[in-house]
């Protein structure tokens, strides 16, 4: 179903996903953090925290801050690369892909309902 989106439409789109979001009970996360999170989700892995930090433009401190408030709500985990024990590669979890669903509906349903708007 392809939809055009003005731009008064794709923001009235992303408000209403944002409403839905903070009404929901899944925890609130920062732009930032949402960008790791679908990195990690939607790009293929191995994900590492310097991947991670190059493909934002930030730190690694940066991406260590938001692997850390997401890993309090296992959304994300991390272990040591057997491979490499300096690197931390970066995990799904089943709550991370819950999450992600859930999120994936609100967008969907958000998408029909502006559809239907005039």
């Amino acid at each position: 179903m392809a939809m055009h989106l003005t731009e008064e439409k794709a923001l009235r789109l992303w408000r209403d996903v944002s409403l839905a979001m903070v009404r929901d009970d899944d925890p609130d996360l920062s732009a930032r953090q949402m960008a790791i999170l679908l990195s990690v989700y939607l790009d293929p892995p191995p994900h590492t925290v310097r991947g991670l930090a190059a493909k934002l433009g930030v730190t690694k401190p940066v991406i260590t801050r938001a692997l850390n408030a997401m890993g309090r709500h296992k959304l994300l985990a991390r272990r040591r690369d057997p491979d490499d024990r300096r690197n931390v590669l970066i995990q799904r979890t089943l709550e991370g892909a819950l999450y992600l669903d859930r999120l994936a509906n609100m967008i969907r349903q958000a998408a029909e309902n502006e559809g239907k708007a005039p």
